[in-house]
């Protein structure tokens, strides 16, 4: 019912958003009458205002048409390398006439990044991707809106998400690529790539975990501690809702995106309100560059996607909950997830200082999961002064984080860790990984 009564409410508000759009402009177009009257000016920004808080936010586009690699232009187009019913595999190929260019590119690492399934869309990260182009052949998933996904394609579960990443890596090169996981994927991923390990088929050459719940139970924050407190069935009564009528995926039981950005929201209140007001100053004054930033953050922060219950909920109860990953008793098809499988994959963790969705030592956990992986083979960097989106995105993820991923990734493009033999099969007493140190690199 809540769900229905949104879209309602939406409904309801779109015709008075598009008209407060309307007139923001007859008070501020240079050849409208309106925009040469008193206070004209405060009349337009405050409409504007109010049309950006009622509108409907669609899901953005990438929008990376080139890129520059030794310094010339190189264009880029976004194709569908693999489409499933709740996924596609989005490739940025990359062309150019450069002949000594184009050489360099073919010989490039193959990347591919993982991007949460935690509320935002995949071009949440599209400056983690227009960075990685520069030195790096590009795939990244972009998970679908559950609410677009017909019935008839069945549920999506936790399990389903890791078989996606397996085959995805499978995909665009197993044993020949790289794969970066951001938040929300760093648990399903370090999973995936664990299962893999176990059964003796070729792993990536290696992983990077940037911000993620390996093990939550380390400086919780205030996302875990919500998902901790509350009893599974809480979750299951008041937060999960059927998809309206006027859907494809009608009918279908999901976790709404506006209740994860009212969570988001909630987090911060003070900030949003202190930003929405900046904006409104800076219509005032015709501070253009600044409204627009502020335009091109909210489009990708407003634009949000529901999640599949199943999925949503497994993720609760195994990552959150039963720490089942951290605590060694996580079975996918039967078969338990050890991370100290893993011996071929080196792994660096990525934390930010000022991280208030995965707390300090969160992320940092996989090392001693993952202890089949030899110590000189482990990494682990702090960004200082980068809060949780700082750590994929804006000037500390370009000129901090990224030179260490870019490094650690070509370091083992070009001396990957040799295959041995094939790992002893997982047993019902299956134990963690014993702790060991990692080495440690600061901004």
């Amino acid at each position: 019912m809540l769900y229905q009564i949104f879209e309602t409410q939406r409904a309801l508000l779109s015709p008075f958003s598009e008209f407060a759009a309307a007139s923001a402009k007859l008070y501020s177009h240079p050849l409208s009458p309106f925009a040469h009257t008193p206070m004209a000016q405060r009349l337009s920004a405050g409409l504007d205002l109010m049309h950006r808080l009622a509108k409907d936010y669609e899901k953005p586009e990438f929008d990376i048409k080139t890129v520059e690699v030794d310094g010339v232009d190189v264009a880029v187009q976004e194709l569908v390398a693999l489409e499933k019913p709740f996924c596609r595999l989005l490739r940025f190929k990359r062309y150019t006439d450069d002949s000594a260019v184009l050489a360099k590119m073919k010989d490039q690492p193959t990347v591919l990044v993982v991007a949460p399934l935690s509320g935002h869309h995949a071009t949440l990260l599209r400056d983690t991707v227009k960075q990685l182009l520069k030195d790096h052949k590009v795939y990244i998933t972009d998970w679908t809106d559950a609410r677009m996904v017909p019935l008839d394609a069945g549920p999506f579960h936790l399990d389903d998400y890791i078989r996606y990443v397996q085959e995805f890596i499978r995909q665009v090169g197993g044993a020949d690529c790289h794969v970066i996981s951001v938040c929300q994927p760093t648990v399903p991923v370090l999973a995936a790539i664990s299962l893999m390990a176990s059964a003796g088929e070729d792993t990536p050459r290696s992983m990077t975990m940037m911000g993620g719940p390996i093990d939550a139970r380390k400086s919780p924050t205030a996302v875990n501690n919500l998902a901790m407190n509350r009893s599974f069935s809480w979750f299951e009564t008041n937060v999960i809702y059927r998809v309206p009528t006027n859907f494809p995926g009608a009918g279908r039981e999901v976790y709404p995106g506006f209740l994860q950005h009212t969570g988001f929201v909630a987090m911060n209140p003070d900030r949003h309100l202190s930003s929405h007001y900046d904006y409104f100053l800076d219509l005032v004054r015709g501070d253009d560059d600044s409204a627009e930033a502020h335009r091109r953050f909210y489009d990708e922060y407003n634009a949000v996607l529901d999640m599949p219950a199943e999925y949503y909920l497994d993720t609760i109860k195994t990552v959150f909950q039963d720490f089942a990953l951290v605590n060694g008793t996580w079975q996918v098809d039967g078969a338990f997830v050890r991370p100290q499988d893993i011996k071929t994959t080196a792994l660096l963790t990525v934390e930010g200082e000022l991280d208030d969705i995965s707390g300090a030592g969160q992320t940092r956990a996989a090392h001693d999961l993952c202890s089949g992986v030899a110590k000189d083979h482990q990494y682990h960097y702090d960004a200082i002064g980068a809060g949780h989106y700082g750590i994929f995105s804006g000037r500390r993820w370009r000129d901090k984080v990224y030179p260490e991923v870019r490094d650690f990734i070509a370091k083992y493009e070009a001396a990957p860790l040799k295959k041995t033999a094939k790992a002893a099969p997982a047993k019902a007493t299956a134990k963690p990984a014993a702790k060991r140190a990692t080495r440690s690199r600061k901004a």
